[in-house]
């Protein structure tokens, strides 16, 4: 019969297990009705140009934003949802329309849009995204970078029906 170690190290993790997993464990789902829409940030539609067209790439590249778009509620991805990208960048400010473009969702609702490198605007490395099609809220994003050195930026929505 094998017995039981019970030490100060074996219980801590059980109690830590315990408290990351809940009683539950790890078999059991997420509850997925429970996510929340992203909220619109504070200076995220500053210089928005309503209807920028869809392109392949915003200027000469180098620099690549992407992220996922999501339904609230289910967390179900969201294809062919149109997000709207502009920067501050080595080519332009933000406020300059070839500095805006759209993109749109995959199957998988994820995107992906190489542009200028982003450099600092107010002090700040950061790019604006915003998902403006009508079949959901309006939801403008200003993620910032950690550093002016970063050749990529990433930015999730998760949206709620309008």
């Amino acid at each position: 019969m094998q017995s039981a170690n019970l030490n100060r190290r074996s219980l801590l993790a059980a109690g830590g297990y315990v408290l990351a997993t809940g009683f539950t464990g790890l078999l059991a789902p997420a509850n997925a009705k429970d996510i929340a829409p992203t909220r619109t940030m504070r200076g995220g539609a500053n210089n928005y140009r309503p209807g920028a067209p869809i392109v392949e790439r915003i200027g000469g590249g180098g620099f690549w934003m992407s992220g996922t778009v999501r339904r609230a509620g289910d967390g179900e991805p969201l294809a062919g949802q149109r997000i709207q990208i502009w920067a501050h960048t080595t080519e332009g400010h933000e406020r300059d329309p070839q500095s805006h473009g759209a993109t749109l969702t995959d199957a998988n609702g994820e995107f992906r849009l190489e542009m200028p490198q982003i450099v600092p605007a107010f002090g700040q490395p950061h790019g604006h995204l915003a998902y403006d099609s009508g079949d959901y809220k309006t939801v403008f994003l200003r993620p910032i970078m950690a550093s002016a050195k970063d050749t990529s930026l990433e930015a999730h929505f998760v949206l709620q029906p309008a």
